[in-house]
């Protein structure tokens, strides 16, 4: 099944064979490098040296985190990279077509424009959960990938489970679930269960956000062995550095604070909710399964720009479909919670209805 949605050329592709492919150890005279060393001197070994291309160790310890094999991983800078690789590999320019469940993620959709591939997007029900008979009916021979962001991004809820279930079963075409978000919500809101059960499934996730890891850019999936050897058929040689490698394996040593982090996080987030709920004006507060809070109140677009005049900045989300007058904001420290609370309040009383 899934050899058979990938685009003709790819599978033909003879992938650029590096270096480091066939020798990672003695003395390397192969590749070019600089063999005296590196101008720059780190906690990191052999900088002079290109990284692993196979991305062995980092397969290694994140598998046994998750409880998933190697063979099923693969890393890329930030999952955006993993977004473009599924749809260069699955789509064919100006003929294949991706599916998106509105409001979303807008990556999806610039990275198939980038790709000259066209999105159709089946909107979600009111309460942002998935119409799967709309779903279905959008999908058409031309789909080959159905974007699902779960929690979603922006309006913070997660997808039902037993209805990406029911998609995966209905479609000849990759499901990719983006579950950046995974770590706020409950355990078993996940679909990593899932993959081996679906070959066609795709879960991506990322180090940004509960890791606190946004500024090394690196994001992983979790899919069937032969999508992940084309997304290392496709990839840049190199695409994951030796200092991006260093610092995740140093994330491992510091896993309770990581989980401290997500229990401050979740607890600022209940706060920043019952805070919210106590001012008059704000509309609607969503139920969010996230690091942000989506909420509703009239004028959202002039009351974000008064806000961020002030020195807080929040995000505008009011042109994304059923979003009017919705503004996103993401779960500070109790000082910023309690800056951006104060803040909002006087531009509320000095905008008025």
């Amino acid at each position: 099944m899934i050899e058979a949605l990938v685009r003709k050329n790819i599978q033909a592709l003879k992938p650029y064979t590096c270096a480091r492919d066939m020798y990672d150890t003695g003395i390397l005279l192969d590749a070019n490098e600089n063999s005296f060393g590196s101008v720059v001197m780190t906690s990191v070994d052999e900088l002079n040296r290109y990284p692993d291309p196979h991305q062995a160790s980092m397969r290694k310890q994140l598998g046994e985190y998750l409880g998933v094999e190697p063979k099923n991983l693969f890393f890329g800078v930030g999952s955006d990279e993993v977004i473009d690789l599924l749809i260069r590999i699955f789509c064919e320019p100006a003929k294949d077509r991706i599916l998106i469940a509105e409001p979303t993620y807008g990556m999806y959709k610039v990275s198939a424009d980038i790709n000259d591939v066209a999105t159709d997007a089946v909107l979600l029900r009111d309460d942002f959960s998935i119409d799967i008979e709309k779903t279905l009916k959008s999908v058409s021979p031309a789909t080959k990938i159905i974007f699902l962001c779960s929690p979603n991004n922006p309006t913070a809820n997660i997808l039902d489970k037993s209805a990406i279930v029911e998609i995966l079963k209905n479609v000849n075409a990759i499901v990719a679930v983006d579950e950046a978000y995974i770590d706020f919500a409950a355990e078993e809101d996940t679909c990593l269960d899932l993959v081996n059960e679906f070959p066609n499934l795709v879960i991506m996730r990322t180090f940004s956000k509960a890791w606190g890891l946004a500024g090394i850019r690196l994001g992983y999936c979790v899919a069937n062995e032969i999508i992940i050897n084309y997304l290392f058929k496709v990839k840049a040689p190199y695409n994951i550095n030796a200092l991006t490698r260093e610092v995740f394996h140093s994330a491992f040593k510091n896993l309770d604070k990581k989980d401290g982090m997500i229990a401050q996080i979740l607890n600022e987030r209940a706060y920043l909710t019952c805070e919210l709920g106590k001012i008059p004006r704000i509309e609607k507060i969503y139920p969010s399964d996230t690091n942000y809070v989506l909420f509703k109140v009239a004028g959202a677009a002039r009351i974000q720009k008064a806000v961020a005049e002030k020195g807080v900045v929040v995000r505008d989300r009011s042109s994304q479909p059923k979003l009017e007058n919705c503004l996103r904001i993401t779960v500070g420290t109790r000082i910023e919670n309690d800056k951006f609370l104060s803040t909002l309040v006087e531009v509320l009383s000095e905008i008025k209805e």
